[in-house]
C-alpha cells in the first residue's frame, strides 16, 4: 500500500487544495492531508479550526484522512509510514520554492520522494492569501472555497 502526505497550513483550505487532494487520492492508496500547526506564519485560523474545516472539505474522499502535525514534515511522514509527499504547483515561483523544499527534505531523509501536481487551470491563481484578501474586502468567494470555509471567513469578516 502506498501512503502519501499532502502537507500545508491550509489557512484556510481552498478549492485548489481540494482539487490536488482529489487527484492525489486517485494516485495513492491512502492520502494523509497534514495540517501544519506551528508554522512561522501569521495565521487567521487556529490549528483546531483549520483541522475542522479541512476534515469537512475532504470528507467525500474515502481514502483520505486529515491529521495535524508539527515539527519536520519528513519526520511526520516517516512516522506515518508515508514515503511520498504531494505538493501542488500553481505558478513558476512555486516551482523554485518546492524544488528547494524537496531537496532539503531529501537531504534529511533520502527515502522520502516529492510528487508535484500542477494546479488545474481554474485554480492556478488561487492561494489562501488571495482567498482571505477577497473575503476581507467583502468579495464573493463561494466559487473558491468549500461552504465551511466561506462561512468561517464571513463570520470572521463580521466580527
Amino acid at each position: 500500500m502506498t501512503r502519501a502526505v499532502y502537507p500545508a497550513t491550509f489557512d484556510p483550505i481552498t478549492n485548489g487544495h481540494i482539487d490536488i487532494a482529489e487527484r492525489a487520492s486517485k494516485i495513492f492508496d491512502e492520502l494523509i492531508v497534514a495540517v501544519f500547526d506551528l508554522p512561522a506564519k501569521n495565521l487567521l485560523f487556529s490549528a483546531e479550526k483549520r483541522l475542522e474545516m479541512t476534515k469537512k472539505a475532504v470528507a467525500h474522499l474515502d481514502n483520505v484522512i486529515v491529521m495535524g502535525y508539527n515539527g519536520l514534515t519528513v519526520s511526520f511522514a516517516k512516522k506515518q509510514n508515508a514515503w511520498v509527499m504531494v505538493r501542488g504547483l500553481r505558478v513558476m515561483s512555486d516551482f523554485e520554492w518546492e524544488l528547494q523544499l524537496s531537496l532539503t527534505n531529501h537531504s534529511l531523509d533520502p527515502d522520502v520522494e516529492t510528487i508535484c501536481l500542477m494546479a488545474s487551470q481554474e485554480y492556478s491563481f488561487l492561494s489562501s492569501s488571495i482567498l482571505k484578501d477577497i473575503a476581507f474586502n467583502r468579495g464573493n468567494v463561494t466559487h473558491l472555497a468549500p461552504p465551511v470555509v466561506v462561512e468561517a471567513l464571513q463570520a470572521h469578516v463580521r466580527s
